[in-house]
This record gives C-alpha cells, structure tokens and sequence, in this order.
C-alpha cells in the first residue's frame, strides 16, 4: 500500500520530483505544526494512501511538506492556508484543495486517480469538472452559506493568532496590513494567516461573519479582536494584550511567512 512520505528539505523535494513518473498523480499536502486541522487532515490522506498499492511505474505518489519551513515551495503552489492540498500530473497542476472537508479530498483524488486509469481519462475529468460547476451553480444559497461559515469558523480558530491579511507576512499588499504584522513580529506573537486577497469568497464572506467590514482583522483564540486601530487600543489600555500568546519566554522566533 501507498504512505504519506514527509518531505523536509528543499534537496528531498527536488529528489522526490526527480524520481517521480510525469504520468504519476502526485499528491502534495501542505501543513503547520501550528494548525490544528493539519492533524486530522494527515490521519485522512494516510488513510487515503493506504488504499492505494505500490506500482512500477508508480501511478500515484503521496507526500507532505511543511508549509512555513518549506516557504519557497508554498509560494509557488500560492499556498494560502493549511491543510492545502495540490494534485499534481506531468508538472502541471489539475486541482487544489484547501481546507480540512475530507469528502472534497477524496473526490478530488479519486477522480484525478481514476482519469489517470482510463483511456478517456482527460474528457472524463473534464466532464465530471462541469458537472461539478453545474451542481455548485445550482445549490441553495442557504446551505452554501452554512458551509462557507463552517468553513471559517475553522478558518478564525486555525491557529491561536489569525491574521486576515491583504498579501502575505513578507509581502503585504496594504499599510495597515503592513503595520499589524510589524506589531505582531515586535510582541514575538506566533500567529497563522490569510491572504484574502487569493480567495474571495472568504474575502466576502468574512466580512459578514464577523460583522467587521474592512481587513485586516486580527482573531485571537477564534474571538474577533479588529482591525489596526483596535489592536493598537488594546496594546494601550494593556501592555500585555499579547503576552499569553508571546514566544519570548522560550526564546523561539516570532513567526514569519
């Protein structure tokens, strides 16, 4: 059977590429120690691997990567968030999925895994894509809603700290995202974050669930605190609003995407 194979060097991922056949699915998951799903989503695509026997030449290949260690692989697989997951054939990439919906993982591996298997294998993904579109067109806006918010009540608790950032920590696209990362990188606050800038949806839809109009937004133990201007009150009316989420005490580097 298949096995999620961690890859923890940039040389292990060049070897690993090397060493797969292009006609191969390759699956990629993207995680961080720091995001409780990742768990649960590596526990779903051992599970997944395990379906799947060892071939020569080999039909599916399964690893993981961290994604903040491995920064450079991330970017480019414009990694966003984690659990991420890339499906990867000849080079080019088929599908991501982001997020921690086991049902959407394994349809997307079984469907690339099973065009891979048949002659037709490239009508029929195309086929079932638009399928797809159709069926995501006509679902109720009531229960897309429930699971778009589903899906950021997640977002919000992905790690102690989340920022809802425009760009990235080394590349922010607005000044006030750029002065809250600074803040953060000077209190040694570990935190997660997300590029809204990559995903409209959650753009959109994060507004409405919290109810705060504007980015970024700074969520501490899945509890909206605000935008620059309220965390920088907070920091006023208490010099150690961020001291139970600090690293200093243990001497780790604050983190840094």
């Amino acid at each position: 059977m298949s096995t999620l194979t961690p890859i923890t060097s940039y040389a292990d991922w060049d070897k690993h590429l090397a060493s797969v056949p292009p006609s191969a699915l390759l699956i990629l998951s993207f995680h961080a120690p720091w995001a409780a799903p990742c768990a649960q989503m590596k526990t779903v695509l051992e599970t997944l691997a395990s379906e799947y026997p060892v071939t020569e030449p080999a039909t599916t290949s399964w690893v993981s990567l961290d994604a903040e260690e491995l920064s450079d692989i991330s970017e480019t697989y414009n990694v966003t968030a984690v659990p991420f997951l890339v499906l990867i054939r000849n080079r080019e990439v088929l599908e991501t999925v982001s997020g921690s919906s086991a049902v959407k993982v394994r349809e997307a591996i079984e469907q690339h895994a099973s065009a891979a298997k048949s002659g037709a294998g490239g009508a029929t993904g195309a086929a079932d894509q638009q399928n797809g579109a159709g069926a995501a067109e006509e679902k109720d806006p009531e229960t897309a809603k429930k699971e778009l918010f589903k899906r950021l009540e997640d977002l919000v608790k992905a790690a102690p700290v989340m920022l809802f950032m425009k760009g990235t920590p080394s590349e922010p696209k607005c000044g006030f995202s750029r002065q809250l990362v600074a803040i953060l990188r000077e209190n040694a606050v570990k935190y997660g974050f997300f590029n809204i800038l990559a995903d409209d949806e959650v753009r959109q839809g994060l507004k409405e669930f919290a109810d705060w109009p504007t980015y970024p937004q700074l969520w501490m133990s899945g509890e909206l605190v605000g935008g620059l201007d309220i965390v920088k009150e907070e920091m006023e009316n208490d010099p150690d609003f961020f001291k139970p989420y600090s690293i200093k005490a243990n001497g780790e580097t604050a983190a840094a995407a």
